[in-house]
């Protein structure tokens, strides 16, 4: 079967353009949604470090502000203390210290819902007894008056004062006073570490100076006092300052640092979704691009490959001229050696009926004068009538005692004739084998009986090979398969030829004919000297020959095998030195394809 070229590269090299064109657009989609993945990280990421720098710089605004307003009560304390501390607070913490909060602090606290250890009623009645005796000192209404006027019309909403011992000796708000604080971490920090605490909380009512107030931001400041011109920590302040203003100024900076922010990352996200759609773009024109670049080489390739098929059309057109001519030189080659022989079995025949056929004609020539005698005879017994008879006879006589004697003998002469025939028949079955050898066109494919086409092409044969050399026929019924008999003859005479020029002194060459797994099968076996091994491999290459030059063409084998292929058979071949040699052609019994 002849390949084809043109349809299986149409197919394989379209199968492998789509598979590129599907490989080139997932690569571009691939590209397309990394893009896209990197442009919302970077979208997300923008946006990230804009919430974390507004939130940073939010928190750093309440640090400064609570830094600031720390440093401010500081300051306020300081001067409050300057004024009032040593005049006012000192004798009034003094006397405060005589008031017993042992047995206070002696009733236990009771674990909370939250686990954290609270105070029971009890404990808060004896601690609220306490801030009931420190409100009873006569001090204290002139302290508290001083404190008001002091702190009205500032920041500062509330004040607290505790002593070394964490007992709340005075709050603006009053009902405070007496609470144990000790516990407390702004006031352990102030006191014990002599370190200024400060926290921003939130109040949603807070009684101030000036009354109860509601939503409130508030910096609550723990601040040590300390003895004028020394270290020695003899109290705490809380200061309660208002920061709300101030807090609402920075929610307000915030909110429009967001605001920017969030401007910013809408435009940034339409500059990533228009840089999307370029990209996308750019990649749909890259992709049209390359699949425009593989139509044109598949059409360059397919153009290249359909001028080399019809190359190789012709060519394979002129190797099966070649081919042919090759094969019908070799056939007339073959015919050529049978020529001789074939003129050798003629002469044989031709000469002796020659010789039948004078001798013939010389017996005939013999029977002229007889013939003659008996035209006489018929003459004088025509003209008989009555007492001429006597006379006629008598003449008769005279005129055939005259004739020589004939030695002609009619049964040799028969036995001549029959021979002359004989001679001419093998003739003629010797030119009808021939002619059926040789009459059938190459091409032309038909039904026929491969016994009968092996039996001609023994008879052939025998006319070639010497006579030393014993041709015996086995042949088993065979069904009848269509091929092209004039190329099968050409096949077995070939190789009954080769047998019997391989068998150098007396010897057989068997043609053997049967049917195995639905195949034809054909052996020529011979008893000549074999094939070497090392030569085995090369008896079917184009013009490999061991005969003498001028001999052997070497295609002999080689247009056999192609011919057995041709007609979806194969040929095989199995020899031993000094043995002989098989060479078995199979041939399938279904028909032959057009």
């Amino acid at each position: 079967m002849r390949f084809k070229l043109v349809r299986y590269f149409t197919f394989a090299s379209l199968g492998m353009f789509v598979l590129m064109a599907l490989a080139l657009a997932w690569i571009e989609r691939q590209q397309g949604e990394f893009f896209k993945t990197s442009q919302s990280e970077q979208g997300t990421f923008f946006q990230t470090v804009q919430e974390t720098f507004t939130k940073q710089q939010e928190e750093a605004a309440r640090r400064d502000l609570l830094a600031i307003h720390e440093s401010g009560n500081v300051n306020l304390t300081r001067l409050f203390s300057n004024a009032l501390w040593q005049r006012d607070f000192a004798p009034f913490v003094a006397k405060a210290q005589a008031i017993d909060v042992g047995r206070c602090r002696a009733i236990a606290d009771v674990p909370g819902k939250d686990g954290k250890t609270i105070q029971t009623d009890e404990k808060k009645s004896c601690f609220a007894d306490v801030g009931l005796k420190l409100r009873e000192f006569k001090e204290f209404k002139d302290l508290d008056a001083k404190v008001f006027d002091s702190m009205k019309k500032s920041t500062v909403f509330k004040i607290k004062v505790f002593d070394m011992r964490g007992i709340t000796i005075y709050s603006s708000e009053h009902k405070q006073m007496g609470e144990d604080k000790n516990t407390n971490a702004g006031w352990k920090g102030a006191a014990l570490e002599g370190k200024p605490k400060s926290e921003l909380t939130h109040r949603d009512t807070f009684s101030a100076f000036e009354g109860v107030v509601e939503n409130r931001d508030l910096i609550a400041s723990y601040l040590p006092v300390m003895t004028p011109g020394t270290d020695q920590i003899v109290g705490v302040f809380e200061v309660y300052s208002d920061v709300t203003p101030f807090l609402a100024q920075i929610k307000q900076s915030a909110d429009k640092t967001r605001k920017t922010a969030t401007e910013n990352q809408t435009k940034v996200d339409s500059a990533a979704t228009l840089n999307q759609a370029k990209v996308e773009e750019s990649s749909n024109q890259g992709l049209a691009i390359v699949l425009a670049m593989l139509a044109i080489l598949f059409a360059s390739l397919y153009a290249i490959v359909r001028r080399a098929d019809r190359i190789i059309d012709q060519q394979d057109q002129e190797r099966e001229q070649t081919q042919q001519q090759l094969a019908l030189a070799e056939k007339m080659a073959s015919l050529g050696q049978m020529v001789a022989g074939v003129a050798h079995q003629l002469n044989t025949p031709i000469a002796f009926s020659h010789n039948n056929i004078s001798m013939a004609r010389d017996a005939v020539k013999t029977l002229e004068l007889p013939l003659k005698v008996a035209r006489l005879f018929a003459k004088l017994v025509k003209s008989t009538d009555g007492d001429k008879v006597t006379l006629n006879v008598a003449h008769a006589r005279e005129q055939v005692a005259s004739i020589n004697e004939v030695d002609t003998d009619l049964t040799m002469l028969t036995e001549m004739l029959g021979d002359t025939l004989n001679g001419i028949e093998q003739m003629r079955e010797l030119v009808e084998n021939l002619r059926d050898f040789t009459r059938l066109d190459r091409s032309k494919v038909t039904s026929f009986d491969l016994n009968k086409g092996l039996h001609n092409v023994t008879y052939i044969a025998k006319s070639v090979i010497p006579t030393r050399v014993q041709v015996i026929e086995n042949y088993s019924p065979l069904p009848a398969i269509d091929c092209n008999p004039s190329q099968l003859n050409q096949v077995f005479l070939n190789l009954i030829n080769n047998a019997a020029q391989a068998i150098p002194e007396e010897g057989t060459v068997t043609v053997t004919s049967s049917v195995e797994n639905e195949r034809i099968r054909i052996d020529i076996t011979d008893t000549g000297s074999g094939i070497p091994e090392h030569i085995l491999p090369l008896i079917f290459d184009n013009f490999y020959t061991t005969k003498p030059a001028g001999q052997g063409t070497g295609l002999g084998l080689p247009i056999a095998k192609t011919i057995v292929a041709e007609h979806g058979g194969e040929i095989k071949v199995a020899s031993s030195v000094g043995k002989g040699t098989t060479f078995t052609v199979y041939l399938p019994t279904l028909p032959m394809a057009a």
